[in-house]
Protein backbone atom coordinates (compact mmCIF):
# COMPACT_ATOMS: atom_id res chain seq x y z
CA UNK A 1 0.00 0.00 0.00
CA UNK A 2 1.66 3.30 -1.07
CA UNK A 3 2.26 6.30 1.36
CA UNK A 4 -0.57 8.94 1.56
CA UNK A 5 0.74 11.83 -1.31
CA UNK A 6 1.94 14.71 1.86
CA UNK A 7 -0.06 18.31 1.25
CA UNK A 8 3.13 19.69 -0.77
CA UNK A 9 3.29 16.66 -2.74
CA UNK A 10 -0.14 17.23 -3.89
CA UNK A 11 -0.33 20.80 -4.46
CA UNK A 12 3.04 20.56 -7.08
CA UNK A 13 0.56 18.07 -9.23
CA UNK A 14 -1.53 21.07 -10.62
CA UNK A 15 1.65 23.51 -12.25
CA UNK A 16 2.64 20.34 -13.47
CA UNK A 17 -0.59 19.44 -15.86
CA UNK A 18 -0.83 20.12 -19.70
CA UNK A 19 -3.99 20.26 -21.58
CA UNK A 20 -4.58 18.39 -24.42
CA UNK A 21 -8.14 18.95 -24.91
CA UNK A 22 -11.36 20.05 -22.90
CA UNK A 23 -13.57 17.23 -22.49
CA UNK A 24 -16.46 18.71 -21.23
CA UNK A 25 -18.14 22.05 -19.80
CA UNK A 26 -21.35 22.44 -18.32
CA UNK A 27 -23.72 25.23 -19.55
CA UNK A 28 -23.43 27.81 -17.01
CA UNK A 29 -20.07 27.55 -17.83
CA UNK A 30 -19.04 27.64 -13.90
CA UNK A 31 -17.29 24.19 -14.01
CA UNK A 32 -14.85 22.22 -17.20
CA UNK A 33 -13.28 19.27 -17.64
CA UNK A 34 -9.95 19.28 -19.31
CA UNK A 35 -7.52 16.19 -20.35
CA UNK A 36 -4.25 15.66 -20.23
CA UNK A 37 -0.72 14.90 -18.95
CA UNK A 38 0.91 15.06 -15.44
CA UNK A 39 4.41 13.59 -16.49
CA UNK A 40 3.11 11.82 -19.57
CA UNK A 41 0.36 10.20 -17.27
CA UNK A 42 -3.01 10.69 -18.47
CA UNK A 43 -4.81 13.04 -16.06
CA UNK A 44 -8.03 14.52 -15.40
CA UNK A 45 -8.81 17.99 -14.33
CA UNK A 46 -11.83 19.34 -13.24
CA UNK A 47 -11.79 22.93 -12.59
CA UNK A 48 -14.98 25.04 -10.85
CA UNK A 49 -15.65 28.99 -10.07
CA UNK A 50 -15.44 29.10 -6.52
CA UNK A 51 -18.99 30.81 -4.82
CA UNK A 52 -19.21 34.70 -4.77
CA UNK A 53 -18.12 35.85 -1.01
CA UNK A 54 -21.36 36.71 1.00
CA UNK A 55 -19.31 39.29 3.41
CA UNK A 56 -20.04 43.06 2.03
CA UNK A 57 -16.09 44.37 2.57
CA UNK A 58 -14.77 41.52 0.32
CA UNK A 59 -17.72 42.17 -2.48
CA UNK A 60 -16.79 45.67 -2.11
CA UNK A 61 -13.23 44.61 -3.33
CA UNK A 62 -14.35 42.35 -6.12
CA UNK A 63 -16.69 45.44 -7.57
CA UNK A 64 -13.84 47.62 -7.40
CA UNK A 65 -11.80 45.15 -9.39
CA UNK A 66 -14.05 45.12 -12.29
CA UNK A 67 -12.22 45.77 -15.33
CA UNK A 68 -12.71 46.45 -19.55
CA UNK A 69 -16.74 46.66 -18.94
CA UNK A 70 -18.38 46.68 -22.32
CA UNK A 71 -21.86 47.22 -22.74
CA UNK A 72 -24.02 44.82 -24.85
CA UNK A 73 -26.90 46.40 -24.81
CA UNK A 74 -29.44 48.81 -23.07
CA UNK A 75 -33.00 49.31 -22.90
CA UNK A 76 -35.21 51.78 -20.24
CA UNK A 77 -34.24 51.12 -17.15
CA UNK A 78 -32.26 47.90 -18.62
CA UNK A 79 -28.40 47.35 -19.04
CA UNK A 80 -26.39 44.55 -19.63
CA UNK A 81 -22.56 43.84 -20.26
CA UNK A 82 -19.31 41.58 -20.32
CA UNK A 83 -16.64 42.36 -17.94
CA UNK A 84 -13.75 40.81 -16.01
CA UNK A 85 -12.61 40.28 -12.87
CA UNK A 86 -8.61 39.98 -13.41
CA UNK A 87 -6.36 41.97 -15.60
CA UNK A 88 -5.06 40.81 -19.22
CA UNK A 89 -5.42 42.01 -22.42
CA UNK A 90 -5.68 38.60 -23.44
CA UNK A 91 -7.77 37.17 -21.32
CA UNK A 92 -11.95 36.85 -23.14
CA UNK A 93 -14.43 37.96 -20.14
CA UNK A 94 -15.68 36.09 -17.39
CA UNK A 95 -18.25 37.96 -16.22
CA UNK A 96 -21.53 38.64 -17.23
CA UNK A 97 -23.22 41.67 -15.63
CA UNK A 98 -27.16 42.76 -15.52
CA UNK A 99 -27.88 46.38 -14.56
CA UNK A 100 -31.46 47.62 -13.72
CA UNK A 101 -30.88 51.50 -12.94
CA UNK A 102 -33.27 52.74 -11.09
CA UNK A 103 -34.65 49.74 -9.79
CA UNK A 104 -37.78 49.74 -7.80
CA UNK A 105 -39.10 47.26 -4.50
CA UNK A 106 -40.77 45.41 -6.54
CA UNK A 107 -37.29 44.51 -8.58
CA UNK A 108 -35.66 44.05 -4.95
CA UNK A 109 -38.13 41.54 -3.90
CA UNK A 110 -37.63 39.36 -7.11
CA UNK A 111 -34.35 38.91 -6.77
CA UNK A 112 -34.16 38.16 -2.67
CA UNK A 113 -34.19 35.47 -1.12
CA UNK A 114 -38.23 33.83 -0.57
CA UNK A 115 -40.16 30.82 0.01
CA UNK A 116 -42.10 29.36 -2.48
CA UNK A 117 -46.02 28.86 -2.62
CA UNK A 118 -48.10 26.70 -4.89
CA UNK A 119 -51.33 27.93 -5.62
CA UNK A 120 -54.63 27.10 -8.00
CA UNK A 121 -56.11 29.79 -9.79
CA UNK A 122 -59.54 29.38 -11.23
CA UNK A 123 -61.20 30.73 -13.43
CA UNK A 124 -63.83 33.07 -11.16
CA UNK A 125 -60.73 33.68 -8.97
CA UNK A 126 -58.01 34.91 -12.09
CA UNK A 127 -61.64 36.83 -13.44
CA UNK A 128 -62.31 38.69 -9.80
CA UNK A 129 -58.35 39.13 -8.63
CA UNK A 130 -55.68 38.43 -11.12
CA UNK A 131 -57.15 39.90 -13.93
CA UNK A 132 -57.13 43.17 -12.36
CA UNK A 133 -53.97 43.08 -10.84
CA UNK A 134 -52.57 42.38 -14.40
CA UNK A 135 -54.41 45.32 -15.31
CA UNK A 136 -52.87 47.61 -11.98
CA UNK A 137 -49.32 46.12 -13.36
CA UNK A 138 -50.02 47.55 -17.09
CA UNK A 139 -50.83 50.99 -15.70
CA UNK A 140 -48.25 51.73 -14.09
CA UNK A 141 -46.13 51.71 -17.32
CA UNK A 142 -43.30 48.79 -16.63
CA UNK A 143 -43.67 47.91 -20.19
CA UNK A 144 -41.78 50.39 -21.68
CA UNK A 145 -39.26 48.52 -22.85
CA UNK A 146 -41.08 46.42 -24.60
CA UNK A 147 -43.05 48.69 -26.28
CA UNK A 148 -39.65 50.44 -27.03
CA UNK A 149 -38.04 46.79 -29.11
CA UNK A 150 -41.98 46.22 -30.85
CA UNK A 151 -42.05 49.76 -32.15
CA UNK A 152 -38.30 50.02 -33.12
CA UNK A 153 -36.54 52.31 -31.04
CA UNK A 154 -34.21 50.52 -28.99
CA UNK A 155 -32.84 47.04 -29.87
CA UNK A 156 -33.34 47.00 -33.38
CA UNK A 157 -30.08 45.55 -34.03
CA UNK A 158 -30.47 42.78 -32.12
CA UNK A 159 -33.87 41.22 -33.50
CA UNK A 160 -33.27 38.30 -35.56
CA UNK A 161 -37.31 37.96 -36.91
CA UNK A 162 -39.91 40.10 -37.77
CA UNK A 163 -42.80 38.32 -39.03
CA UNK A 164 -46.00 39.49 -39.76
CA UNK A 165 -47.77 36.64 -38.65
CA UNK A 166 -50.28 33.68 -40.03
CA UNK A 167 -53.07 35.63 -41.77
CA UNK A 168 -54.43 39.08 -43.14
CA UNK A 169 -54.73 40.33 -39.60
CA UNK A 170 -52.00 43.22 -38.68
CA UNK A 171 -51.88 42.56 -35.23
CA UNK A 172 -50.86 39.12 -35.76
CA UNK A 173 -47.02 40.44 -35.95
CA UNK A 174 -44.61 38.64 -33.84
CA UNK A 175 -40.67 39.79 -33.32
CA UNK A 176 -37.57 37.32 -32.11
CA UNK A 177 -34.34 38.47 -30.60
CA UNK A 178 -31.49 37.42 -27.83
CA UNK A 179 -32.80 37.46 -23.89
CA UNK A 180 -30.60 39.86 -21.95
CA UNK A 181 -29.63 36.66 -19.64
CA UNK A 182 -27.81 35.26 -22.70
CA UNK A 183 -23.73 36.33 -23.39
CA UNK A 184 -24.85 35.55 -26.87
CA UNK A 185 -21.93 33.24 -28.03
CA UNK A 186 -22.85 30.05 -25.81
CA UNK A 187 -24.48 27.85 -28.13
CA UNK A 188 -25.36 25.27 -25.15
CA UNK A 189 -27.49 28.34 -23.04
CA UNK A 190 -28.92 29.84 -26.04
CA UNK A 191 -31.72 31.62 -24.58
CA UNK A 192 -33.74 33.71 -27.36
CA UNK A 193 -37.14 35.77 -26.98
CA UNK A 194 -40.38 35.82 -29.07
CA UNK A 195 -42.49 39.05 -28.45
CA UNK A 196 -45.95 39.72 -30.24
CA UNK A 197 -46.32 42.78 -31.04
CA UNK A 198 -50.60 42.71 -30.48
CA UNK A 199 -51.41 44.33 -26.80
CA UNK A 200 -54.30 42.73 -26.40
CA UNK A 201 -52.88 39.62 -25.15
CA UNK A 202 -51.15 39.87 -21.59
CA UNK A 203 -50.41 36.37 -20.79
CA UNK A 204 -51.12 32.95 -21.87
CA UNK A 205 -54.79 33.58 -19.72
CA UNK A 206 -55.73 35.64 -23.18
CA UNK A 207 -55.10 32.77 -25.43
CA UNK A 208 -58.26 30.97 -27.19
CA UNK A 209 -58.79 28.10 -29.37
CA UNK A 210 -59.30 30.80 -32.39
CA UNK A 211 -55.32 31.29 -31.75
CA UNK A 212 -54.12 28.05 -32.51
CA UNK A 213 -53.12 28.60 -36.16
CA UNK A 214 -51.35 31.91 -35.18
CA UNK A 215 -49.57 29.68 -32.23
CA UNK A 216 -48.42 27.22 -34.69
CA UNK A 217 -47.18 29.54 -36.94
CA UNK A 218 -44.92 31.35 -34.41
CA UNK A 219 -43.42 28.16 -33.27
CA UNK A 220 -42.65 27.65 -37.19
CA UNK A 221 -41.07 30.77 -37.65
CA UNK A 222 -39.11 31.08 -34.55
CA UNK A 223 -37.70 27.85 -35.22
CA UNK A 224 -37.01 28.40 -38.76
CA UNK A 225 -35.21 31.77 -37.84
CA UNK A 226 -32.85 30.25 -34.28
CA UNK A 227 -31.22 27.45 -36.67
CA UNK A 228 -31.15 29.90 -39.57
CA UNK A 229 -29.01 32.24 -37.56
CA UNK A 230 -27.10 29.94 -35.06
CA UNK A 231 -26.53 27.03 -37.70
CA UNK A 232 -24.60 24.62 -35.00
CA UNK A 233 -28.50 24.56 -33.12
CA UNK A 234 -31.10 21.84 -34.40
CA UNK A 235 -34.54 22.35 -34.74
CA UNK A 236 -34.87 19.08 -32.01
CA UNK A 237 -32.33 21.13 -29.76
CA UNK A 238 -34.81 23.60 -29.17
CA UNK A 239 -37.61 23.68 -26.29
CA UNK A 240 -40.02 26.91 -26.21
CA UNK A 241 -41.97 27.89 -23.63
CA UNK A 242 -44.38 30.18 -21.46
CA UNK A 243 -44.39 31.39 -17.95
CA UNK A 244 -47.31 31.56 -15.78
CA UNK A 245 -47.56 33.90 -13.75
CA UNK A 246 -44.87 35.66 -16.08
CA UNK A 247 -42.46 38.35 -15.14
CA UNK A 248 -44.43 41.11 -16.92
CA UNK A 249 -47.68 40.78 -18.53
CA UNK A 250 -47.40 41.44 -22.60
CA UNK A 251 -47.45 37.74 -23.63
CA UNK A 252 -43.87 36.37 -25.02
CA UNK A 253 -42.27 33.21 -25.45
CA UNK A 254 -39.19 31.79 -24.36
CA UNK A 255 -37.02 29.71 -26.57
CA UNK A 256 -33.81 27.81 -25.36
CA UNK A 257 -31.41 25.05 -25.96
CA UNK A 258 -32.41 21.67 -24.60
CA UNK A 259 -28.89 21.87 -22.84
CA UNK A 260 -29.54 25.11 -20.89
CA UNK A 261 -29.21 24.49 -17.04
CA UNK A 262 -32.64 24.19 -15.55
CA UNK A 263 -33.46 26.32 -12.86
CA UNK A 264 -36.57 27.32 -10.93
CA UNK A 265 -37.80 29.53 -14.07
CA UNK A 266 -38.09 26.29 -16.48
CA UNK A 267 -39.50 24.47 -13.29
CA UNK A 268 -42.90 22.89 -13.51
CA UNK A 269 -45.55 25.51 -11.23
CA UNK A 270 -43.70 28.14 -13.74
CA UNK A 271 -42.95 27.29 -17.38
CA UNK A 272 -45.55 25.15 -20.02
CA UNK A 273 -44.53 23.80 -22.73
CA UNK A 274 -45.55 25.70 -26.23
CA UNK A 275 -46.47 22.42 -27.90
CA UNK A 276 -48.58 21.12 -24.94
CA UNK A 277 -50.43 24.52 -24.59
CA UNK A 278 -51.44 24.36 -28.63
CA UNK A 279 -52.71 20.98 -27.69
CA UNK A 280 -55.12 21.59 -25.07
CA UNK A 281 -56.42 24.60 -26.72
CA UNK A 282 -57.00 22.40 -29.54
CA UNK A 283 -58.55 19.30 -27.89
CA UNK A 284 -60.88 22.09 -25.70
CA UNK A 285 -64.68 21.60 -26.29
CA UNK A 286 -66.51 24.67 -27.33
CA UNK A 287 -66.63 27.35 -29.64
CA UNK A 288 -63.36 29.24 -31.23
CA UNK A 289 -63.67 31.74 -27.90
CA UNK A 290 -62.70 29.17 -25.26
CA UNK A 291 -59.69 29.21 -24.16
CA UNK A 292 -57.46 29.30 -21.46
CA UNK A 293 -59.25 31.92 -19.17
CA UNK A 294 -61.86 28.55 -18.85
CA UNK A 295 -59.46 26.50 -16.83
CA UNK A 296 -57.66 26.29 -13.64
CA UNK A 297 -54.16 26.76 -13.39
CA UNK A 298 -51.60 25.34 -10.41
CA UNK A 299 -48.56 27.62 -10.21
CA UNK A 300 -45.66 28.13 -7.76
CA UNK A 301 -45.52 31.54 -6.64
CA UNK A 302 -43.07 33.69 -3.96
CA UNK A 303 -43.71 34.44 -1.06
CA UNK A 304 -42.64 38.22 -1.97
CA UNK A 305 -44.69 38.28 -4.46
CA UNK A 306 -47.61 41.04 -4.42
CA UNK A 307 -49.54 38.61 -5.48
CA UNK A 308 -48.82 36.42 -2.81
CA UNK A 309 -49.16 39.28 -0.05
CA UNK A 310 -52.15 41.19 -1.82
CA UNK A 311 -54.54 38.45 -3.09
CA UNK A 312 -53.43 34.92 -2.05
CA UNK A 313 -52.36 34.89 1.69
CA UNK A 314 -55.50 37.53 2.48
CA UNK A 315 -57.72 35.08 0.74
CA UNK A 316 -56.49 31.54 1.40
CA UNK A 317 -55.31 32.38 5.29
CA UNK A 318 -58.04 34.91 6.37
CA UNK A 319 -55.64 37.41 7.35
Amino acid sequence: MEAPEDKAAAEALVPHFRLDKVLNQDLAGRRVTLLGSIDDKSALLTAERAAFPSDTQTLESFHKGIQKVNNLGANDIYRWYLASSTSGETLPPDLKLNLIYPCTDQHIKKYSPQGVRMVTETPDFYKDHVRPYMQKKRDEGRLNWVFNIIEGRTEQKDVILRDSGEGANPDDGFLMLPDLNWDRKTLSSLHMLGLVERRDIWSLRDLKKSHVGWLKHMREKLLEATVKVYPGVERDQLKLYIHYQPTYYHFHIHIVHVRLEPTGTQATGKAIGLESLISQLETMTGDGDRGMANVSLTYSIGEAHELWTEIFKPLLKGV
